[in-house]
């Protein structure tokens, strides 16, 4: 029988913090991705932003930050209650393991616990990062064929998916 492994998000607390500052991500995926450091400092600084930990039974395994006002992301309002989720990513140490599909689901669980009245999520995604555009369509997002021109690394589609009520 196979055992998957205990994969579940938490706030990223003073407890977590100093571990999940140790998270880092391939040198291929700087364009997508910025230090973690710099992301942890950016959602702390900003209403709304809750910054996350992916975690892999007690150990971070990841990150990512929920937007309450989807807005943030590309700068105009969505027509359901919808939230944001920006800067997800595995640790390299732990990618290739199928841990970003699992963390998705955590994440889709946790917002239906924490954000009962949201009813979508919202991401961009640099249009170079096939594996990360293949990754949120397996996990039920649908690109709106919107293109978002505001990122520093190029244009990014906008995916969105319902989320579970």
């Amino acid at each position: 029988m196979h055992n998957e492994p205990d994969i579940r998000v938490a706030p990223v607390e003073a407890a977590l913090r100093q571990a999940v500052l140790g998270l880092r991500i391939h040198e291929a995926q700087r364009d997508f991705v910025g230090p973690i450091a710099d992301l942890l400092a950016d959602a702390e600084s900003c209403d709304g932003s809750e910054p996350m930990a992916i975690l892999c039974g007690d150990t971070p395994i990841g990150y990512y930050r929920i937007e309450t006002q989807a807005r943030c992301l590309v700068g105009r309002d969505f027509v359901r209650p919808t939230l944001g989720l920006r800067a997800f990513f595995i640790d390299h140490r732990w990618q290739g393991r199928g841990f970003g599909a699992l963390a998705l689901a955590a994440i889709f669980g946790d917002l239906a616990v924490r954000h009962p009245t949201a009813r979508d999520l919202a991401l961009t995604v640099n249009s170079r990062n096939a594996v990360g555009l293949a990754l949120y369509r397996r996990a039920g997002f649908v690109d709106t064929g919107e293109l978002y021109h505001g990122g520093r690394s190029g244009p990014q589609h906008l995916l969105v998916r319902a989320l579970p009520v």
